[in-house]
């Protein structure tokens, strides 16, 4: 059984959680700000279907992504040094959460439901959330957007309308991170999207002691694009610095 919390209320170790469904914390609470900011702290994340209680999770073990280990296929190169997109941070924080929320099945179900959404924007209006977004033109193409505490990232969800749109958003993300010398995303659940940009599994005991660590660091001063950022560089030379060590 797992506790159903009452707002404001505290979390119950991570320990506690569920193997099956693997990580199922605790139900009910609530989603503003404050709640999310200690989930984040303490590696939960809330995670729920239309009708549902809120529902918390940590499961164990937990998908993170190194940035200095992210994956540059051969194909996603090609598309990068096309410089036919225009990569952006924090412009359209509104529309890549509502592009990831739209309907990805023939069910038309989505999880990320209208209180999740306004969850989110209101940790974006306090600096907390952040979006990174794929244009063509003027027209939105791909994304994602996550939530930042100190120098630790937390992706949440992101959206492709081209291909590779979003593996094109996470190598901007994870190249301007390494700057900021933000060395983590949390990826959640294994995916093999998310394995192929070489994320790994790691147990959750060590995915909260870099979480308790990292976000209690000062992060980013301002939320932009370091000027002539250019990804496939700066990912290359993280791999090949990671080889020698």
């Amino acid at each position: 059984m797992i506790p159903f919390l009452a707002p404001g209320a505290r979390f119950p170790p991570v320990e506690r959680a569920l193997r099956r469904p693997d990580g199922l914390l605790a139900a009910g609470g609530d989603l503003s700000v404050a709640t999310l900011v200690r989930a984040y702290r303490q590696g939960i994340f809330p995670w729920f279907n239309e009708g549902d209680p809120i529902l918390w999770w940590s499961p164990n073990p937990r998908m993170v992504l190194r940035c200095a280990e992210f994956h540059v296929s051969r194909t996603l190169r090609r598309r990068l040094n096309r410089h036919d997109v225009r990569v952006s941070l924090d412009e359209a924080f509104t529309d890549v959460v509502a592009a990831c929320a739209a309907p990805r099945d023939e069910e038309g179900g989505t999880w990320l439901v209208p209180e999740m959404q306004a969850a989110y924007l209101a940790m974006h209006a306090e600096g907390l959330a952040h979006s990174v977004e794929v244009w063509r033109g003027d027209q939105l193409v791909g994304g994602l957007y996550g939530v930042a505490l100190g120098r630790m990232f937390f992706g949440e969800s992101m959206v492709a309308r081209e291909t590779d749109a979003s593996k094109m958003a996470m190598a901007w993300l994870s190249a301007q991170l390494l700057d900021w010398d933000m060395p983590l995303v949390d990826c959640q659940m294994a995916t093999p999207h998310l394995a192929s940009l070489g994320a790994r599994a790691v147990p959750r005991r060590q995915f909260t002691a870099w979480v308790t660590a990292l976000a209690n660091q000062p992060g980013p001063a301002e939320w932009c694009f370091d000027a002539g950022l250019d990804p496939v560089a700066k990912l290359g030379i993280a791999s090949t610095e990671l080889a020698r060590d």
